[in-house]
């Protein structure tokens, strides 16, 4: 039997404050990520990474195991992949297959997650399965940089023929979504780099394609928050 842990992860030093904790229609946003892995068929530990003590309180609430993260990787800069280390480190017992949930996102089910376990069981070369949404606004194809001169060029550089100004026109584009993560821990261990900028996910991932992806940065995106989960949310 492979053993499945889940990680929820959230910082209390952020532009929007407290936003991990901030009210959704009765709960706290962490309350979403956490009990949609709480409902799992899969999982059988539980763990929150905070420095912030009313995050962690919160994830006990839900039965998670608090691991107190250090001052150094509770800033803007810290990377997810030091986060994630530190917390396999505390564990009791390192697991095969970690889920990471991120506490600024309602955007989960628990039928998603035992989904991409489900996936990375069935074939282990697998390193991740996470969910991604498409997005041709944002296309890389339509995207500039800004040159010295102060003009705008491509973006991607060296493409050749005729681009459309119709996002329908471009082959899909996907975005990761910062909902939650399955991971092959032995991957993570390594120290082998894969596909940037989240090297930790190993360089087969398979994506498990949702409708949209809602992370909470500032107070509008509390209102389409709402929203999702009075249509969507069903744990």
């Amino acid at each position: 039997m492979e053993k499945i842990s889940a990680l929820l992860t959230g910082r209390g030093n952020n532009s929007l404050q407290d936003k991990n904790i901030l009210d959704v229609l009765g709960h706290a946003v962490l309350y979403y990520p956490a009990h949609a892995a709480r409902q799992s068929r899969y999982i059988t530990e539980w763990y929150c990474s905070s420095d912030d003590e009313k995050i962690l309180r919160e994830a006990e609430k839900e039965g998670y195991e608090r691991i107190k993260r250090p001052l150094e990787l509770a800033g803007p800069t810290a990377q997810h992949i030091d986060c994630i280390l530190h917390a396999l480190k505390c564990m009791k017992n390192i697991p095969d297959i970690l889920v990471v949930l991120l506490a600024n996102n309602v955007t989960i089910k628990s039928q998603w997650i035992d989904d991409c376990i489900s996936i990375m069981l069935q074939d282990r070369a697998i390193t991740s399965v996470v969910p991604v949404y498409e997005d041709n606004d944002h296309h890389p194809l339509r995207a500039k940089t800004l040159n010295e001169d102060g003009t705008l060029s491509m973006y991607e550089k060296g493409i050749t023929g005729k681009i459309s100004t119709n996002r329908q026109d471009l082959p899909p584009c996907y975005f990761l979504s910062h909902n939650f993560w399955v991971l092959d821990v032995q991957v993570i261990l390594s120290g082998k780099e894969g596909q940037q900028p989240w090297e930790f996910m190993g360089d087969r991932i398979v994506p498990y394609i949702i409708d949209d992806s809602i992370d909470i940065h500032q107070k509008i995106d509390l209102t389409v928050a709402k929203d999702w989960v009075e249509r969507f949310y069903d744990d």
